[in-house]
């Protein structure tokens, strides 16, 4: 790993209603005047609404916003009603995955400080990936719903390892944890890559998996991950306002009074659940938990007492989104919103190099 991922924002310059800006951060480049925060939650939770109708109407077939509503109260025809009963979940799901991958994407880049930070970092991607290639190659482990209950142990296996590599005694830095981070995910990838091309079955079934789709969603998903994600995010309210004072640095936060140890490993637990859920649910889903917590800052400014919910609703929004997209731009065929994701967050990430928030 080069420079381009570690470096690290600065501190921010104004603490009048918390830290507003990030020097060396695009975000905080003039942007004209900003709207007021909560007006931003509340255009914000629009748009997660119409992107959940969207999602229950659209698809291989369509329906209108009365024919949904009718469906949804029981009436209209059997067959619509079959339809939006089946996309109920998908909606739900990708609803609740989209929302963690944007506030563990939030906590990573505020503890590591780095603009690059996202899900992956931590090796919550490739400890996921390796459990399932390992569950499928050994005990015949097969489909999304089986999958679950191996990736999001593998998940959380993968971060312990990094934290203990990564964490030198009595050092707070964040560095030898992202080393950590890019040393477990490359050896992870080796062994999976060697594995699927010495056992075509393992391939044909993890090629499905790890593009990251919501097809096929089922309650049962949601809920055997429901306990992670429900602590990660209770951890991410209690740790998501002490993480303004880190962005004023390890010494000034300490001297103001904060853990820094204890605020960082809160916050990475909640990060690691959270992402570890979301992929163990529909598979890694690429650029959500990098893209939103930018496109937060950029509206509300570098405040993670606002960046928190709307990185929530926003990434929440992003994913119903691009499933939507996924459904209705190959119809009656469907593309995986992993794929989509991807589209959309390259030129974003194109976007950000142009910016200068990446340094080379």
């Amino acid at each position: 790993m080069g420079r381009t991922a570690l470096a690290p924002h600065g501190p921010p310059d104004d603490l009048s209603d918390g830290p507003s800006a990030v020097p060396g951060d695009a975000s905080a480049a003039p942007t004209g005047a900003r709207l007021p925060p909560w007006l931003v939650v509340v255009l914000v939770a629009l748009v997660l609404v119409l992107a959940a109708v969207a999602s229950l109407a659209l698809g291989a077939r369509a329906a209108s916003p009365a024919e949904v509503w009718a469906a949804l109260r029981g009436g209209g025809e059997e067959h619509m009603r079959q339809v939006v009963a089946a996309r109920e979940p998908r909606t739900v799901l990708g609803a609740t995955v989209g929302a963690a991958l944007g506030v563990s994407g939030l906590l990573i880049q505020g503890v590591t400080r780095n603009p690059l930070g996202e899900p992956g970092l931590l090796g919550v991607t490739s400890g996921a990936s390796a459990a399932v290639v390992t569950a499928t190659a050994f005990l015949g482990v097969t489909g999304s719903g089986a999958g679950v209950w191996v990736a999001l142990p593998g998940a959380l296996l993968a971060v312990v390892v990094v934290y203990l590599l990564g964490r030198p005694a009595g050092s707070h830095s964040v560095v030898p944890l992202i080393l950590a981070g890019a040393v477990v995910s490359a050896v992870l990838y080796a062994y999976i890559q060697a594995m699927i091309l010495t056992r075509p079955d393992v391939f044909d079934s993890y090629r499905h998996w790890v593009v990251g789709s919501l097809s096929g969603s089922s309650y049962a998903t949601l809920g055997a991950v429901a306990p992670a994600l429900v602590l990660g995010l209770v951890l991410a309210i209690v740790v998501a306002p002490g993480l303004n004072m880190l962005a004023l640095g390890d010494d000034v936060a300490t001297a103001l009074g904060t853990r820094v140890g204890l605020l960082r490993a809160g916050a990475l637990l909640a990060a690691t659940l959270l992402a570890a859920a979301a992929t163990a649910a529909v598979g890694p889903i690429a650029f959500v938990g990098l893209a939103v917590p930018h496109l937060v800052r950029g509206l509300v400014g570098s405040d993670h007492r606002w960046q928190l919910p709307i990185c929530l609703l926003l990434g929440a929004a992003l994913l119903l989104g691009s499933d939507v997209l996924a459904r209705v731009i190959a119809r009656p065929q469907e593309l995986m919103v992993g794929v989509v994701t991807a589209f959309l967050g390259a030129p974003f990430l194109l976007w950000s190099v142009r910016r200068g928030k990446v340094t080379t």
